[in-house]
């Protein structure tokens, strides 16, 4: 079991499950509505804690209802929220949703007014009591000096960088981390259509870093540090239930295929496993087979 650090973002989901999705200006019913927990790096530290690790989060939360609900659940989780602030300003981050049954797909409308968690909120933190750090890639400014910090005196604590929207300036932190997650979006917004055109790319310019792609139903790509490339297929899901949190699900794979020492191959191929075992449920409740 290692400790984990995740700093990053926590959220109100609201979902809307309608039978397709709708066109501009249409009125339709949803079928069903449920409101849960959510945010990138509380979806990925739920899922390490059932693959057997014991997690922290280092992220905002809200001393309201809606701030007391995710904290709650975070807590169920056996997430240790020790690390987190709360703020007296502002609301919890919602993120509406709407679920396609037609396709499982999902559509995110993201509301956020909640200061970001700050470097001197970070600096506190003893991060030798952790064996990885996650950053979530965002509040660049912030995220600079928090991995300089963890690179210059924590050298031997390995870190990811989630890298989900290109972000002005999120280029400047590649070199700081051993492992970058790229997700499909970022990739198209910087012109790449093809996973491999990225990271080899993102492999010649930041050598030392194993960087990752996750590319939804066409599976994912990984370069090694040594350059090696590799792809792993989709395990696609009988059915599509909901692919919300797919994404954080594989980073969480990825992480703990790393921590446990897998090549690349393997890693890869639990990482895709565990993502498409996530699309076939709502949620992340017993994702993991004990």
């Amino acid at each position: 079991m290692a400790r984990i650090l995740g700093i990053g973002n926590a959220t109100l989901d609201i979902i809307h499950s309608v039978d397709a999705y709708p066109h501009e200006n249409a009125e339709i019913r949803c079928s069903d509505r449920v409101s849960r927990r959510g945010g990138n790096t509380a979806n990925l530290l739920a899922v390490l804690v059932q693959l057997g690790h014991d997690c922290s989060f280092a992220g905002m939360l809200t001393d309201d209802s809606d701030g007391r609900r995710v904290s709650a659940d975070l807590v169920s989780n056996r997430i240790d929220i020790t690390p987190c602030r709360t703020s007296n300003t502002g609301t919890m981050p919602v993120s509406s949703v709407l679920l396609s049954m037609a396709t499982g797909s999902r559509t995110i409308v993201h509301y956020r007014d909640l200061p970001e968690y700050s470097f001197q909120d970070f600096a506190k933190l003893d991060l030798q009591a952790f064996d990885w750090l996650h950053f979530e890639g965002r509040n660049i400014t912030g995220l600079r000096d928090m991995l300089h910090r963890s690179r210059e005196h924590y050298p031997a604590v390995p870190c990811s960088l989630e890298v989900e929207k290109p972000h002005a300036g999120i280029e400047r932190l590649f070199g700081l981390a051993d492992v970058l997650l790229f997700s499909r979006d970022y990739a198209r917004q910087c012109g790449f259509e093809q996973p491999e055109r990225l990271l080899r790319a993102i492999h010649a310019d930041y050598p030392e870093a194993g960087v990752f792609c996750s590319w939804g139903e066409a599976g994912a790509v990984a370069i090694d540090r040594q350059g090696s490339l590799f792809r792993q297929p989709a395990v696609a899901p009988g059915t599509v239930v909901d692919t919300l949190g797919a994404g954080d699900t594989f980073n969480a794979a990825v992480i703990h295929g790393s921590l446990a020492g897998l090549d690349t191959t393997a890693l890869l191929q639990q990482a895709c496993e565990l993502a498409g075992r996530k699309c076939a449920q709502a949620g992340f409740a017993g994702l993991v087979q004990q």
